[in-house]
């Protein structure tokens, strides 16, 4: 801790705040996961976002009033991140929030209290900003606050108005500013200027509903909702220049440049600079995975790879070569782990995907840098004959067709006079595509150069490589493709006659063994076959390929899938007797019971579709599908989760239709003509100028490939078995259609008898019973806990007579075995009540590798300037854990068991020495 007695490190700031509001009958509430509820964002980015329910009257608030810390991602600013002093991409924010409690006023009032008098800010030191029509909030600050006129600034409604949306909750802001430079005085003063100015509060007064036609009404219930910066508080009342380098984010940096063999002050800016990103990065990565984020090339995966790689790229900017993540994520795990414990819980699984992430990176970034360099080089050569200085010439590139005379001016001008060169979109696209370097990185290394990259032709051959992807189907195994590509001159096109005929008289085309053509088979060996024409579906639209057999002379093969390889349809399958042989005839058939199955889902799948554009949103858009044998699943685009009457609605939609016998009409159109008729294209198909049309009139209409039945009669029932979501505004329904079904109810029959059987009661009395059940088990869980206070407060009692008299005070600090949280705390309450003045400290192990420290402190001992929030987490310290509370009563774990002796006697000896 520094020497300075107005000192207050990150974690203190954090639980004054808490405490401060927590007085205030405010319930502190823990921090929500940066994996969010809402399916709109994708990442926790503001404190008030677990509460948006509560602010858009969707949920019912549980407290009135709420206090948190809460973490937060933004990555919309990612590039400044460590080039100013205050962009950060993970940050905390502590906010107080009314759910139509107090307002105004009251927020206002203790606004400024826990700015002057709490945190101790000379009103000098503060300027306030209102709305400019807010005369309500401008009358506060003047007239009962007492701030003058001239340190209250009307902004605008980008700056002071808070929406959620186009409609619905929304309110004027008023923000509190720390003016470092009071001394310019209050004329002129603007606060965008942030070299004196920087927002440390703001409080949003949610006060009135925007219609569609922009009108507002007053809310009936007014919120508030307030967010006060950790990171910018620290910076100001630690006194340091940045965000960096307060105690939240400083010893990361300084741990990353140990490892570096640099000292952070004494470097020059573009060292500074990296080790921030690396200091703000690592502090979001370990966050991110301690709430289960796993990296991938998609969503909130992409963002931690993303940031993970960054981490990397700067690191070796600074000279570090090898894997370095694990070492400095280590620190950010120890600075966080007080207020946050699930990292350190997480730690194992934190350090396996850093290390993991950082391994292949690696390994890109040698590849990539070399051939990133190699298309610099080639682009813009260096002009050593120029007279630049050496910084200057190393960032002056020219193209060929620039003229070879020098540019006037200095050295700047030269540098500025010349147009910036580009990275093609296409080496910028191979780089990636066949190198696996990230686009970002490589607008990074270009701008340290001087360059620019053409964003525009890499989005070209992006769209390229989609439409690439879109025409290629799947396939299982690459050789096999490889070998049917050999083929393809001399063997027939596969003709698919499965729509109309279940079974078929076939030439064998192809024999495929581990993906090399061969020229026959023997029993036993699984082989891949192309036929000349087939009756089995391959996989396609969702639907998975068709089972069945081929057989012939001697010969039986049982096919288990088939898969398209450009026109050609492969059966995969197991020769069960017999020798194949190429030029064989043979006969191919389905089986017919997988294919009824798969067209009853198939086209109950349609009928979802048009169920839940009719009753949830027209809009509605498939994301995904897949149609088996047993069920069906089905993606769409959704922002919010379905209702139970919803899905139940949709379920008897589609079984209306299922009963009215809807008969269905096959078409193949003109795919313009499709369209303009209504027909709905399936999600990633790609279509050719006739499509073939799906149509069960006045119900569905849709382009499809794929099998169906003739009649919706023939699905004979449908049943919903789950909705979910699965990605940030995607929706998923899994369900049972036609023959299907009786599996699913007699899986259900089955474990209903079991349950029947085990508590021995009726099928139909099995509620009741659980129910029952549950009651008796939180009788006995009530039971358990009261007999565990009761003997808590047994082992406490004999206390008593240990407490030592210092001064005027009493203190107990002791040991009780086996004792549970809560049961402690209760303990240490009530020894407090009876010794009176005084001070008592207790600790127990409840199990292995957890413990549990209380503090209870008297107001006088309060007034000595000991608070047993600050008390308690010093002591847990010890025990390699942390916590805090109020100044009166707080607890604390830890989980090393062997030093909680060395604990409570430094506590003893604190007590005695502070109060004697």
């Amino acid at each position: 801790m520094s020497s300075n007695p107005h000192y207050l490190s990150g974690n203190e700031i954090r639980n004054i705040f808490l405490d401060f509001f927590a007085q205030r009958d405010h319930q502190i509430l823990p921090s929500a996961s940066l994996v969010p509820e809402d399916p709109t964002v994708l990442l926790t980015i503001a404190g008030m976002l677990p509460f948006k329910p509560i602010f858009l009257g969707q949920r019912t608030a549980e407290f009135k009033r709420a206090t948190t810390s809460q973490k937060c991602i933004r990555t919309n600013d990612i590039e400044n991140v460590g080039r100013t002093k205050r962009h950060q991409t993970f940050f905390e924010m502590l906010g107080n929030f009314s759910f139509g409690d107090y307002f105004k006023e009251q927020a206002i009032a203790w606004g400024w209290e826990i700015s002057t008098q709490i945190f101790g800010f000379s009103p000098q030191n503060l300027v306030v900003s209102v709305f400019e029509d807010d005369d309500e909030a401008f009358g506060i600050w003047r007239d009962q606050i007492g701030v003058p006129v001239a340190r209250i600034k009307r902004l605008g409604e980008d700056d002071n108005f808070w929406v959620s949306g186009p409609t619905g909750p929304c309110g004027p802001c008023s923000e509190i500013y720390y003016d470092f430079h009071p001394e310019r005085g209050d004329e002129n003063i603007d606060l965008e200027d942030d070299s004196r100015f920087i927002e440390f509060y703001n409080l949003v007064f949610m006060q009135y509903n925007r219609d569609a036609s922009g009108n507002l009404t007053p809310l009936q219930n007014k919120n508030i909702d307030t967010g006060m910066g950790l990171d910018r508080m620290a910076q100001i009342l630690q006194k340091v220049p940045n965000n960096y380098e307060s105690d939240l984010i400083f010893p990361i940096i300084q741990t990353a440049g140990q490892i570096a063999g640099i000292d952070y002050h004494k470097s020059d800016e573009k060292t500074k600079t990296s080790l921030k990103v690396i200091g703000d990065h690592v502090r979001a990565v370990v966050h991110m995975i301690a709430d289960e984020i796993r990296a991938s090339n998609v969503g909130r995966g992409y963002v931690l790879r993303r940031l993970i790689r960054r981490v990397v790229r700067h690191g070796r900017l600074i000279g570090i070569d090898g894997e370095f993540i694990n070492q400095v994520a280590e620190t950010a795990i120890a600075l966080s782990e007080s207020a946050y414990s699930n990292v350190r819980q997480r730690e194992a699984a934190i350090k396996a995907e850093l290390q993991r992430e950082e391994s292949n990176f690696l390994r890109t970034l040698d590849r990539g840098e070399k051939l990133l360099e190699e298309v610099i080089n080639r682009i813009s050569p260096i002009r050593q004959d120029d007279d630049l200085p050496s910084p200057i010439r190393e960032e002056y590139y020219h193209s060929s067709s620039l003229p070879k005379q020098k540019v006037s001016g200095s050295p700047e001008q030269k540098v500025a006079g010349l147009p910036k060169q580009k990275i093609s979109g296409l080496d910028a696209f191979t780089l990636y595509d066949t190198y696996g370097f990230p686009l970002e990185l490589t607008q990074e290394i270009a701008e340290e150069q001087g360059l620019e990259v053409d964003t525009e032709g890499f989005n070209t051959e992006m769209q390229k490589q989609v439409e690439r992807a879109k025409a290629a189907h799947e396939t299982i195994d690459l050789t096999v493709q490889g070998s049917l590509d050999k083929l393809a001159e001399h063997i027939q096109v596969t003709e698919f006659l499965g729509y109309t005929q279940p079974a078929t008289t076939a030439k064998v085309e192809a024999i495929l063994v581990e993906g090399v053509s061969q020229e026959e088979a023997e029993a036993g060996t699984q082989v891949q076959i192309v036929l000349d024409k087939t009756p089995f579906y391959a996989e396609s639209g969702g639907q998975i390929g068709d089972r069945g057999y081929i057989s012939g002379d001697g010969i039986v093969v049982r096919v288990e899938d088939v898969k398209k390889e450009s026109d050609f349809f492969v059966h995969f399958g197991r020769i069960e007797r017999g020798t194949v042989r190429v030029g064989d005839h043979v006969t191919a058939q389905i089986d017919p019971a997988c294919r009824r199955r798969a067209q009853a889902n198939h086209t109950a799948t349609h009928l979802l579709q048009a169920a839940l554009k009719k009753i949830v949103d027209d809009g509605i858009s498939q994301a995904g599908s897949l149609v088996s044998f047993d069920r069906l699943r089905f993606d769409f685009n959704c922002p919010r989760a379905l209702t139970a009457e919803e899905v139940q609605q949709i379920e008897e939609q589609v079984n209306t239709w299922i009963a009215q016998a809807h008969a269905a009409k096959v078409e193949v159109l003109p795919l313009a003509e499709a369209k303009a008729r209504g027909a709905v294209a399936m999600f990633g198909e790609k279509y050719g100028e006739e499509v073939r049309v799906i149509d069960f009139p006045s119900v569905s209409m849709e382009l499809c490939g794929g099998t169906h039945v003739s009649n919706t009669a023939e699905i004979g029932v449908f049943k919903i078995i789950s909705e979910a979501g699965v990605a940030s505004g995607v929706r998923r329904i899994e369900a049972v259609s036609g023959p299907a079904i009786l599996d699913y109810l007699d899986l259900r029959d089955k474990i209903v008898k079991d349950l029947s059987d085990r508590f021995k009661v009726k099928p139909e009395e099995l509620p009741d019973r659980i129910t029952s059940l549950q009651s008796e088990l939180r009788t006995s869980q009530k039971e358990l806990e009261t007999l565990k206070v009761q003997l808590a407060i047994a082992k406490s009692d004999s206390l008593l007579q240990t407490a030592e008299t210092v001064g005027d005070y009493k203190i107990i600090v002791a040991q009780l075995e086996d004792v549970d949280p809560e049961s402690l705390k209760i303990a240490a309450e009530r020894l407090l009540q009876k010794i009176g003045n005084g001070a008592v400290v207790l600790g127990s192990v409840p199990e292995a590798g957890k413990v549990s420290i209380v503090a209870a402190f008297s107001s006088e001992v309060n007034k000595k300037g000991l608070q047993a929030g600050k008390f308690v987490g010093a002591i847990a310290k010890i025990c390699g854990g942390g916590g805090g509370g109020r100044p009166n009563l707080a607890q604390a774990g830890g989980r090393d068991a062997s030093k909680l002796p060395d604990a409570l006697e430094q506590a003893e000896s604190e007590l005695k020495s502070a109060l004697g």
